[in-house]
C-alpha cells in the first residue's frame, strides 16, 4: 500500500508540474516579419493558390499529351458458328494537328504563369493583411493605455473634489459630475479591453494559429519617413503588380486561343497502326498488320470554325481591354495609398504638438482647480481635450503606417 501511495504522489506531482508548465509558459513574442512568416507558412488562401498552380502544371501534361502515340487493345467475342473471339491492338500518332496542339500546350504553359502570379497576388495580399492587424493590435493597445491614463487622472481628481466637498468647499453637483465622468471613462476602457482583445483574435486567425495563443507584440508603432515620389510609385507598380504581369499573360493566352480556332481550317496528318488476331489472348502467326498514314481536311464545316475564330478574337479583345482596366485600377491604388499616407503624415506632425500642448493644459487646470481659481468643468474639458489629442495621435499614427504598407502592397512589393 506505502508503494502504492507513493506511486500515486509521483504522478499527482508530475500532474501538477505538467500544469504549472503550461501555466507559467511565456507569451509569444512576435515581430512584424516573424507574424508575416507564420500568415504565410500556415494561411489557407496561400495553400489554395499553390494547389490551383500545381493543378495548372498537370494541364501542361495533359496538352503535350496530344503529341504522343495512343494504344488501345481491343476484344469481342460472337456467338456465331459456335463463338468466335477477335482480338486488336491499335496505336495511333499524330503527325499534324494544323498548330492546334502547340498552341494548346503554349496555352497551358501560359496557365501556369498565370497561376504563379495569383499566388504572388495572394502572398502579397496576406502581407498586407497581416501587417495591417498587427498595427491594429499595437494601436488598440496604446488606445487601451490612454483609456487607463483616462480613468486613472479623473478618478484621481475625484478624490480631491470629494475632499473639497467633504470641507463644503464645493457643491454637490461637482462631486456628482466628476463621479459621472469616471463612471464614462471606464465605459470607453471596458471597450478598448475588447477591441485590443478582437484585434488580437484577427491578428492571430490571419496568421492561423490557435485562437487562445497569448502573444506580445516586438514591436511599437512609430513613424519611418518614406521618401518614394507618386511618379516613382507609379513606376514600380507597372514593373512589379502581379495582376499586371497576368494580364499581359490573359492577352497572350486569348492568341494562342485564336491559334487553336484557325487550326480547324489547316489539314490534321497521323499515323496508324494495328493488328488483330482470333481465339487467343495474344497474337500467334495468323495475325494481320496493318500500317499507314492518313490525312483529312474539312474543307466545309457550315461556318463552325469561322465562328470560333471570332469567338477566339472577341476574347483577345476582351482581355485586352480588361488589362487596361487593371492598370488603371492599380494606379488608382497606387494613388490613393500615397496619398492617405502623406495626409496621415501631416496629421501626424500637427499631433505630436498638440499632445504636448493639451497635457500642459491639464496639468495648469488642476493646479488652479486645487488653488481654487479653476473650476470643475475646466479640469474636464482639458482631461477630454487631452484624451482626444492623444487618440488623435495614435490614430494618425496607425493611419500612416497602414497606408505605407498598403502601399507597398500597391507597388507589388
Amino acid at each position: 500500500m506505502s508503494r502504492l501511495r507513493n506511486k500515486t504522489a509521483v504522478i499527482t506531482l508530475g500532474l501538477m508540474l505538467f500544469q504549472n508548465t503550461f501555466a507559467l509558459a511565456a507569451p509569444i513574442q512576435l515581430s512584424l516579419q516573424e507574424s508575416v512568416n507564420l500568415a504565410l507558412q500556415n494561411n489557407s488562401t496561400i495553400k489554395i493558390a499553390s494547389k490551383d498552380k500545381e493543378q495548372s502544371e498537370w494541364s501542361v501534361s495533359e496538352a503535350k499529351a496530344g503529341r504522343m502515340p495512343t494504344v488501345s487493345l481491343g476484344s469481342n467475342y460472337s456467338f456465331r458458328n459456335g463463338g468466335e473471339n477477335s482480338n486488336s491492338l491499335k496505336m495511333s500518332l499524330p503527325l499534324y494537328t494544323g498548330g492546334r496542339t502547340e498552341a494548346k500546350i503554349d496555352q497551358a504553359k501560359l496557365g501556369v504563369v498565370s497561376a504563379d502570379l495569383d499566388v504572388k497576388k495572394a502572398q502579397q495580399q496576406l502581407v498586407l493583411d497581416t501587417t495591417a492587424d498587427y498595427y491594429s493590435v499595437l494601436e488598440t493597445k496604446n488606445m487601451l493605455a490612454v483609456n487607463q491614463e483616462t480613468v486613472n487622472n479623473l478618478m484621481a481628481h475625484q478624490t480631491i473634489v470629494q475632499g473639497k466637498y467633504d470641507v463644503g468647499v464645493v457643491a454637490k453637483s461637482d462631486l456628482l459630475r466628476a463621479e459621472v465622468e469616471v463612471a464614462n471613462a471606464q465605459q470607453n476602457l471596458i471597450k478598448g479591453q475588447n477591441q485590443h482583445a478582437l484585434a488580437v483574435a484577427e491578428l492571430l486567425n490571419t496568421m492561423n494559429i490557435d485562437a487562445d495563443t497569448e502573444i506580445n507584440l516586438a514591436e511599437e508603432l512609430q513613424y519611418q519617413a518614406d521618401t518614394r515620389t507618386l511618379a516613382e510609385a507609379v513606376a514600380l507598380a507597372k514593373q512589379n503588380r502581379p495582376e499586371l504581369a497576368k494580364a499581359q499573360t490573359a492577352i497572350e493566352s486569348a492568341a494562342k486561343g485564336i491559334e487553336i480556332a484557325e487550326s480547324g481550317k489547316r489539314p490534321s496528318v497521323s499515323m496508324s497502326a494495328s493488328t488483330s488476331w482470333e481465339d487467343r489472348l495474344l497474337p500467334g502467326n495468323d495475325r494481320d498488320w496493318s500500317v499507314g498514314v492518313s490525312a483529312s481536311w474539312n474543307v466545309f464545316d457550315a461556318g463552325t470554325t469561322k465562328a470560333q475564330i471570332n469567338q477566339a478574337e472577341i476574347s483577345r479583345d476582351k482581355a485586352e481591354l480588361q488589362a487596361e482596366q487593371t492598370q488603371d485600377a492599380v494606379e488608382l491604388e497606387v494613388r490613393d495609398s500615397y496619398l492617405n499616407m502623406r495626409e496621415a503624415e501631416e496629421r501626424l506632425k500637427t499631433t505630436d504638438v498638440t499632445v504636448a500642448k493639451a497635457n500642459e493644459d491639464l496639468y495648469i487646470a488642476r493646479e488652479r482647480y486645487i488653488a481654487g481659481v479653476g473650476t470643475n468643468l475646466d479640469v474636464i474639458d482639458a482631461q477630454l481635450a487631452y484624451t482626444q489629442a492623444n487618440t488623435n495621435h495614435i490614430q494618425a499614427l496607425y493611419d500612416y503606417n497602414v497606408n505605407k504598407a498598403k502601399l507597398d502592397k500597391a507597388i507589388g512589393l
